[in-house]
């Protein structure tokens, strides 16, 4: 593989990612008492230390062990792995679709460590705005996935946007 300046984007954006979230993770796993909650800003921004042996919201955690492997491991390394390859390989690509899948990808990488290492993906912020915006338990990889889309759905349109003033 040739390391362009975009490929070492790519994977600079992938390892950063990785790592902020590891480092969190540790931390928490570290210094937050498993099942504890701990204000951060009020009700409104709260700290947890939750083992989620499932996916997004625990979703998947009562499948038995081979479904569970399937889903959450191999199924998210193969689509990983694609994505990856089709972001290396798409050249016309610009720099906000790059850091959005490079976001993903790191954030999906991160999770299937942890899950791999762990038998478990450690989530602990939770946002509750009064009923208004509510979350589930997350982490930084998942912050990073869920960003990672939104700017990949902005980044879309700015590309129609331009296509069709073009």
């Amino acid at each position: 593989m040739k390391f362009t300046k975009r490929t070492i984007y790519i994977l600079l954006v992938i390892i950063i990612t990785i790592a902020i979230d590891q480092i969190s993770k540790i931390w928490t796993r570290a210094n937050v008492i498993k099942g504890s909650t701990s204000e951060i800003i009020g009700d409104f921004f709260t700290l947890h230390n939750v083992e989620n042996k499932g996916a997004f919201l625990g979703m998947g955690s009562e499948l038995n062990d081979t479904l569970r492997i399937i889903l959450l491991l191999v199924l998210p390394v193969v689509v990983l792995a694609f994505v990856l390859r089709h972001i290396l390989k798409d050249k016309t690509l610009d720099n906000l679709s790059l850091f959005a899948f490079s976001s993903i990808i790191g954030g999906g990488i991160a999770n299937v460590f942890d899950r791999i290492a762990y038998g478990s993906v450690t989530d602990f912020w939770h946002i509750d705005l009064g009923g208004v915006f509510r979350t589930g338990i997350f982490n930084i990889a998942d912050l990073f996935v869920t960003t990672g889309m939104i700017v990949l759905v902005i980044a879309s349109f700015r590309k129609k946007k331009t296509e069709k003033e073009a």
